[in-house]
């Protein structure tokens, strides 16, 4: 709280004296393009069934979707409703230029533009980068931006950003359940209450609780949440925002099976290798976000967010190894890790109007205050059955499911750490009408980032500081007045600290090496065929350097060397073709390989893992009548690589889903949702060689809503 107060104080001052100096001019001769004014009443993104015409994510402004120099694609409320998706992997396959891997069972992994990985989460704007599964009962829309966002959203972003846009309070009365049931035994309600206290305040509350089962061997899900927020307006100019998220996640950690010669093992979809019930995961997250804005009288917006959050996490998994030589048998191991971690982070952002000659500006200037206080311990698993220090268990194919003993403590290499992150950032961007029809968005983020991470088994403490520069380009153009069409080209980077995304890796051997960069060149086409349907297009290259690896003539110290490339075409579309068809899906071809030879079985030319070369989505729904509608998707992915060494690779597969929609009354909705119609056997999802998801059977979902 007082690093919100701070920062609203000392930016009150200026704030006034840009007001009077961003008072709007007369259009120069020749006609400078007046950019839209800011409302502080009006919501971020608005959105019309399957599609989204504005961001204020993207640029940190209000707007429209076909003016951001990137690719940016919006998952909508509508949407997630209509695929009944409760997680990112629902949506993520819905993205082109994304993916999601296996995570250990334990984690949400998104893979954007063939890079993994499990901080780059933002929620309405802010950092989220604990390791846990998220779920969407509170959330309004997902955003997915493609390719490095340093520029708004700090360090990392190595492939993009995926930021939840929560649901908040708008004087709106909202009176909804909403019950859930389907196979394997899935059950899950949820609300969300809201109205206005009177014409200055309102209030909303969200809440969900679930407890399922999979159609894996003992593998079970128990989740909840509660989340209220409040809305107050002081006057017709300024807005204050505040909630609070309880959520609490448990569940199985399912690491799925391991290969044999190249390829999954096949078990059959349910069976565990491991024991489940020596597997289990806890996260707990607690959230207070807090934000104001205020728009003077000529359109300058001073806006404030806040947010404290406090994780637990906590899993233990005992899983698969490899398997023998004979393929007679696999090997078991285990280890546990608890993670807590505090974040504290604090934004203030300046918005306003400029003209300078024939010139109109919309400029942005913000400061970002961040600490993360991180402690992390973990334990490996002992079979004492073998031995006092054996560390795996061997058991036949036959039996994959074991119950043994095993004891967990520490290791000599077990991570015992505590660590302190804080960041202090400046970031300015300007979007500029050059001409009729032409923009230039221009930003530079300036970072300082410091890191101290203790060892708290041997005492050793290790620091790094890194100050970094991070600049986004880009043009649009519209070459046809009468046709709302864009053609783009960009340039962006990001940086990723040696202490990795998840703070914990730093070591005295890579201590003093410059962060790893990441950097994207991208050309692009957004086209609104209608006012509620539009068709994308993107062409890429995203460089990863200064990856770190052992010196092969000195085991000693590492040297810097060139990562991955990847490139690659994405296609997307979204929204309403006609009143009664919406679609949403999108086509996506990447190559990604190894740029540089990085240990002995890591060898340039191999390919980046995760990334299928070809992936193909596309979900339409058809409301026949008023009353009744269906859907009907296609998933089709090419195989993929689950390691770097490209060892193992993961077959092609293609998924049909559909569904059924019901307008029982007009409060009363019903809803049924069919995964995986012809049984198709595939695997979705990879960690490693030995940790491959194998896919859900068929599937049925039904959902019931009410309205009052």
């Amino acid at each position: 709280m007082a690093a919100s107060s701070l920062l609203a104080i000392t930016l009150a001052a200026p704030a006034a004296a840009l007001a009077q100096a961003a008072a709007p001019a007369a259009p120069a001769e020749g006609g400078a393009i007046a950019l839209p004014q800011i409302d502080v009443s009006a919501a971020p993104a608005a959105a019309t069934g399957y599609a989204a015409q504005r961001t204020g994510t993207a640029t940190k402004t209000d707007t429209p979707l076909r003016d951001v120099p990137q690719s940016v694609t919006v998952i909508t409320q509508e949407a997630i409703r209509d695929l009944s998706a409760q997680n990112l992997g629902d949506v993520l396959r819905y993205v082109p230029g994304a993916g999601y891997a296996q995570g250990e069972g334990n984690r949400d992994t998104p893979v954007l533009r063939g890079q993994s990985t499990t901080a780059d989460l933002f929620v309405d704007g802010l950092r989220d980068d604990v390791q846990y599964y998220r779920d969407f009962y509170n959330i309004d829309r997902v955003e997915v931006l493609l390719g490095p966002n340093a520029m708004i959203f700090g360090r990392g972003g190595t492939g993009g950003v995926i930021n939840r846009v929560t649901k908040q309070a708008d004087w709106e009365q909202r009176r909804e359940v909403r019950l859930q049931a389907g196979s394997f035994g899935q059950w899950r309600g949820s609300l969300d209450l809201g109205q206005a206290i009177n014409e200055n305040a309102a209030f909303r509350l969200l809440g969900m609780y679930e407890e399922s089962d999979s159609y894996r061997d003992g593998v079970n899900i128990k989740r909840y949440g509660i989340n209220p927020t409040f809305a107050f307006r002081i006057g017709d100019s300024t807005l204050i925002r505040a909630s609070y998220e309880y959520f609490r996640d448990e569940r199985t950690a399912d690491r799925g099976v391991p290969s044999f010669r190249g390829r999954p093992l096949d078990l059959g979809r349910s069976t565990f290798v491991g024991d489940p019930g020596r597997s289990p995961v806890h996260a707990q997250v607690n959230a207070l976000n807090l934000s104001a804005e205020h728009r003077f009288t000529n359109g300058v917006l001073l806006r404030n967010q806040f947010r404290f959050a406090d994780y637990d996490k906590f899993y233990q998994n005992v899983f698969s190894g490899a398997v023998s030589a004979n393929g007679q048998a696999v090997s078991i191991a285990a280890y546990n890790m608890a993670t807590h971690r505090q974040n504290l982070i604090n934004q203030t952002d300046l918005v306003f109007d400029l003209t300078t000659g024939p010139f109109q500006h919309k400029i942005l200037a913000g400061v970002e205050l961040a600490r993360q206080e991180t402690d992390n311990y973990r334990n490996t698993g002992y079979f004492t059955s073998v031995g006092a220090n054996a560390t795996s268990f061997v058991t036949p194919l036959g039996a994959t499911r074991i119950n043994v003993p095993v004891t967990f403590r520490q290791s000599a290499t077990d991570a015992n750490n505590s660590s302190v992150a804080s960041t202090a950032a400046f970031y300015l961007q300007d979007q500029v009408q050059l001409l009729p029809g032409l923009q230039l968005i221009a930003g530079l983020r300036f970072d300082h980032f410091n890191v101290d991470v203790r060892n708290n088994r041997t005492g050793q403490s290790l620091e790094q500081t890194d100050n970094t520069v991070s600049p986004r380009i880009g043009l649009v153009w519209q070459p046809l007045r009468q046709l709302p069409l864009s053609l783009y080209a960009s340039f962006s980077n990001t940086y990723l600290p040696r202490a990795g995304e998840q703070l914990g890796s730093l070591t005295v051997t890579n201590q003093s090496l410059k962060p790893e960069r990441f950097t994207n060149y991208e050309v692009g086409a957004k086209w609104d065929v209608r006012p509620a349907f539009s068709v994308t297009a993107a062409l890429y290259q995203l460089d990863r350097t200064n990856l770190a690896v052992t010196d092969p003539n000195d085991i000693t110290r590492s040297i810097l060397v060139d990562g991955t490339r990847t490139r690659g075409f994405e296609l997307g579309a979204r929204g309403r073709v006609t009143d009664k068809w919406s679609v949403l899906g999108g086509w996506a071809i990447q190559e990604s390989e190894i740029t540089s030879d990085q240990s002995a079985t890591v060898r340039k030319g191999n390919n980046v893992p995760f990334v299928p070369q070809n992936t193909l989505s596309l979900w339409n729904r058809y409301d026949f009548l008023p009353q009744f509608g269906a859907g009907l998707g296609v998933v089709h992915q090419s195989g993929y690589y689950a390691a770097t060494d490209n060892a193992v690779r993961i077959p092609a597969f293609t998924r049909f889903d559909a569904a059924l929609y019901w307008n029982v009354t007009d409060r009363i909705t019903a809803q049924a949702n069919f995964e995986n119609l012809f049984g198709a056997k595939y695997y979705p999802v990879a960690h490693s060689n030995n940790n491959i998801t194998p896919g859900a059977p068929f599937a049925a979902r039904f959902a019931l809503t009410t309205r009052f």
